[in-house]
Parts: structure tokens; C-alpha cells; sequence
């Protein structure tokens, strides 16, 4: 196989992956909420796609770079929704 076609499998498959998490944010943005979110899971999730950046800057695959950049600051952004509406939810339940 041509590295330009695996590339374009990489991109494609990058482009899917990244993608797969607009649905959530766009949720969780909408709602107000993201109770239904592990903590855990995103903490580990964003580690691991800083760690994948780190390693596609090192092999220099621009398809891991691009695609780990991007859904870190997708996953990164739902985390500080994820933090931020907890918060709230607990004050208001707290009456603070």
C-alpha cells in the first residue's frame, strides 16, 4: 500500500473517532448536565489522548497528531463541563 493511502486511512479513521464526540458535548452543553458521565472514565480518557499526541509528535504521524489533538480538546472540554455542572448540581442540592 501507498503511504498516502494509508494516511487517508488514518485521517478517515481519525476524522470518525474525533467526531464521535460531538454528539456528547453538544449534549451536555444542551443539558446543562453531565451527571451521567464518569469522572474516572474522562480523566483517564484525556490522559490517554495526551499521551497518543505525545506519541504521534515522537513518530511524527501527522493522522495521530491531528486526531489526538483534536478530541483532547473535545474530551477536555466536556471534563470542565463535567466539573463545572457537578458543582452547580451539588450546591443547588445543598442549598448553598
Amino acid at each position: 500500500m501507498q503511504q498516502n493511502t494509508i494516511d487517508f486511512i488514518g485521517y478517515v479513521a481519525a476524522t470518525c473517532t474525533t467526531l464521535s464526540f460531538l454528539p456528547q458535548l453538544i449534549r451536555v452543553v444542551r443539558l446543562r448536565s453531565a451527571r451521567e458521565i464518569s469522572l474516572g472514565m474522562f480523566l483517564i480518557f484525556s490522559v490517554g489522548t495526551a499521551l497518543w499526541l505525545a506519541y504521534g509528535v515522537l513518530v511524527h504521524s501527522k493522522p495521530v497528531i491531528v486526531a489526538n489533538a483534536v478530541t483532547f480538546v473535545l474530551a477536555m472540554s466536556i471534563l470542565m463541563f463535567k466539573l463545572r455542572f457537578d458543582r452547580d448540581a451539588l450546591k443547588e442540592v445543598k442549598g448553598v
